[in-house]
């Protein structure tokens, strides 16, 4: 089983559109968006949720009120402002340091595990979508990434599926390392702009810190020519494959404003250069590029 991962090491590149895409092509799959800050995977795959799962990190502060004196305690020593005499009045400045339940006189404080936000099953048009979605201010997004494709490899393991396609997040941080660790394949997405050809290079460093192979996909490649050459140029120098360069076009507004993916939409040469991306991912991940006859006539059985 491999898995590759679609990153980028800015928003806005087209990674989740260029994801999709590749959903829209790969014959056997499941699918992940790691992207648990701002999941957007869904809206373009028709996903209909049908299990919903909590998830914990961290933990915050359960006052026993039976048990509290107000003693005002926990208010002198919260150095994040959150409790006011035994009242935790703003809980979104708690940073779950257990100060407050270790120092209390009465034991009324009691430190629990709490939820962070939410993790789903989903059936799309595709196959299974393994997704989530973060809570309000939450800091664990790394731990919710990391379990969201735990979930997804035993999914595909079940089904004996050859390829997880992951819609990893922007960025360089703790979401994109907890996506890239371990995977098979990572996939540069990059457009030719100066700031984005910035976080590539700062992207290339993260992802050679894990010895983990890399392509790049120059996205938008006809806006702006000599960057794009650039980008080649660069890619070159640090024996980076180019697995494709795609075309400008109002084909992927089109496809997001539709819910569909530009597979969908009519423009030809945007499906011939993303269909020669997907084949050049496959032919590097050694998984199959389209079903077989055997295969097709398992899909219409429903027997995967």
């Amino acid at each position: 089983m491999k898995e590759l991962v679609i990153v980028s090491g800015k928003g806005g590149t087209g990674k989740t559109s260029i994801s999709g895409a590749l959903a829209f092509l790969s014959p056997q799959k499941v699918m992940v968006d790691c992207d648990v800050d701002a999941a957007n995977f869904h809206l373009i795959s028709s996903a209909v949720i049908k299990h919903t799962h909590e998830f914990k990190a961290g933990f915050e502060p359960h006052i026993d009120e039976e048990a509290c004196t107000h003693c005002a305690t926990c208010t002198d020593l919260c150095r994040f402002g959150a409790i006011t005499a035994g009242v935790i009045n703003t809980p979104l400045n708690c940073e779950g340091c257990g100060v407050c339940a270790f120092n209390c006189p009465e034991h009324a404080i009691t430190m629990q595990e709490k939820e962070a936000g939410q993790w789903f099953v989903s059936d799309t048009r595709f196959g299974q979508l393994i997704h989530a979605e973060l809570g309000l201010a939450i800091e664990n997004s790394g731990k919710l990434v990391s379990k969201v494709r735990q979930e997804a490899k035993k999914i595909a393991t079940t089904n004996h599926f050859p390829l997880i396609i992951t819609d990893g997040p922007p960025g360089i941080g703790c979401p994109a390392i907890a996506a890239l660790s371990g995977a098979s394949l990572a996939l540069a997405v990059v457009e030719p702009s100066l700031s984005s050809m910035h976080d590539l290079e700062r992207l290339v460093e993260l992802v050679y810190h894990f010895n983990l192979p890399i392509m790049v996909c120059i996205n938008k490649s006809t806006l702006h020519k000599e960057n794009t050459k650039q980008i080649i140029d660069w890619c070159n120098s640090k024996a980076i494959p180019i697995a494709g360069k795609l075309p400008y076009s109002d084909a992927f507004r089109t496809a997001v404003q539709s819910g569909k993916t530009v597979m969908e939409i009519t423009d030809e040469n945007v499906k011939e250069q993303m269909t020669k991306l997907w084949h050049n991912l496959a032919k590097r991940l050694d998984v199959p590029a389209q079903l077989s006859g055997i295969g097709l006539l398992r899909q219409k059985l429903n027997l995967f």
